[in-house]
């Protein structure tokens, strides 16, 4: 490894009950064909994670972590399972039974210096493309100092896991670390899912997803940024990030008034500057769903997550709140068809487009990644004059960039010690730096002024986002 020096390679072995290849699941099939459109550039995929494990005087030696490795492969099929191509050309997938997964192992002679060597080494896994047919698809790093385990670095290929699976992961081999068991197996497994979802009873589920997404590609603009707005910067895609005391206080207060997710409020804010961006009457953007709903899907290290469409008529509204009732209402119906064929999906875009006479995607998507969104504060929600002192924290900045990506505008949403954080991927063509910070800023204070009983006007947004573009 670079920079590493010290490092070295264990080979953990494991043997698992069976072996077996099936067609891939849909979601598996979406997030390859997304990596297929940002190659070389699908690093960006890849899910890391570090646990550490010399907490509270625990000692954890590289013998135990071996087991619970061991045990972590046999336990979850998705992690023996790689990719390969069938006789007609498209891609499937295999699950081995036994093997070895190689452990790099990183000794750190100052404990003082520990975790910033694991986040180093994470970093460098994380920023290596997966050989999707070669390599298993978790890649694990170990520190040590004095032949104690302190931190394992996880890095997962997303075709194996979406977030809520690399956080079962985690779960699971802290478990397996500490007790030497993780609790009740899965109830099901990738494979398995696959040959349901190829059957007849899954194809009759997807069509009835798509009659959902025909209406909403016949009805969305066809995209939310017809236009490019000045020369691509390079890299092309820029990360603006916004961390909002003020905002998460403030989209509480919002959710618990009008009875509707605080992800709602969100979501509902950033469509409605993306329409007044694009000058629409109607805001198209594609959640991404967990699709965990199911019982033997909760606790399922799988690649599940996939686009739902949500659409939102900005018509007949005058102020943003006016939004809300009928976004929870579109939000849980695009939940409901969001799990649907992949090729049938992109079959039905390209056929809607071509009869529509102009190509139709919003490349716009929205990703609450948070796994638990907690209760609101009990008591009063804050005052105006409080959740206005709060913006003064709010802190901005541009902390990434991608040379490509599929889409123009995504949101990706996370929560940190009770502070919202608010990440937004722009294709700089069509959202220049400048611009990605002003909606940004906008969000906040669409939802925050809202929250102070004086909802925006939406007549008002694109002044609104004009004044945050001067502002920058």
């Amino acid at each position: 490894m670079n920079g590493l020096a010290t490092a070295r390679t264990l080979h953990i072995p494991f043997a698992g009950d069976r072996a077996g290849t099936a067609p891939l699941t849909w979601g598996q099939r979406a997030i390859w064909n997304a990596i297929l459109r940002t190659a070389p550039n699908d690093v960006y995929f890849n899910i890391g994670r570090l646990l550490p494990l010399g907490e509270r005087g625990r000692v954890t030696d590289l013998r135990r972590l071996a087991t619970a490795l061991t045990a972590l492969l046999e336990r979850h099929e998705a992690l023996r399972t790689r990719l390969y191509d069938g006789e007609d050309g498209d891609p499937r997938q295999s699950l081995t039974d036994c093997g070895a997964l190689p452990v790099t192992v990183v000794d750190e002679p100052d404990p003082d210096r520990t975790e910033a060597t694991a986040r180093a080494l994470l970093d460098e896994m994380t920023a290596t493309r997966f050989d999707y047919a070669r390599e298993w698809p978790l890649r694990v790093g170990a520190v040590c100092h004095r032949g104690r385990v302190t931190h394992a670095a996880l890095v997962l290929c997303h075709l194996a896991a979406d977030g809520h699976a690399a956080e079962q992961v985690v779960r699971d081999l802290r478990l397996l670390i500490r007790r030497g068991s993780a609790g009740r197996a899965p109830r099901t497994n990738p494979l398995d899912l696959a040959r349901y979802q190829h059957g007849p009873a899954g194809v009759r589920r997807s069509e009835r997803a798509l009659a959902h997404w025909e209406s909403f590609y016949r009805t969305m603009p066809p995209t939310m940024f017809p236009r490019q707005a000045a020369a691509p910067r390079t890299p092309r895609f820029w990360s603006g990030r916004l961390v909002s005391e003020a905002l998460m206080s403030a989209t509480d207060t919002l959710a618990a008034e009008h009875r509707v997710s605080g992800s709602t409020v969100l979501m509902t804010a950033l469509a409605a500057l993306a329409a007044a961006e694009g000058g629409h009457p109607a805001a198209a953007m594609m959640p991404i769903v967990a699709n965990r709903a199911a019982e033997d899907r909760r606790d399922l290290v799988a690649m599940l997550s996939q686009d739902a469409p949500f659409l939102l008529d900005t018509t007949g509204a005058e102020r943003f709140t006016d939004l809300l009732p009928a976004a929870w209402r579109a939000a849980l119906a695009g939940y409901r068809a969001a799990s649907y064929d992949p090729v049938a999906w992109e079959d039905l875009r390209e056929r809607v487009g071509r009869e529509r006479g102009t190509p139709v995607h919003p490349y716009c998507c929205y990703n609450d990644q948070r796994f638990f969104v907690r209760p609101p504060d009990e008591g009063p929600p804050p005052s105006a004059a409080e959740l206005r002192a709060a913006r003064s924290r709010t802190e901005f900045g541009f902390p990434a960039t991608e040379d490509k990506l599929g889409c123009r505008y995504c949101v990706h949403v996370t929560e940190e010690e009770g502070v919202l954080a608010v990440m937004l991927t722009a294709d700089t063509a069509y959202l220049p730096p400048p611009r990605i910070r002003a909606h940004l800023w906008a969000l906040e204070e669409v939802v925050v002024a809202s929250a102070c009983g004086e909802a925006p006007l939406l007549a008002g947004f694109p002044d609104l986002l004009a004044r945050a573009e001067a502002a920058a």
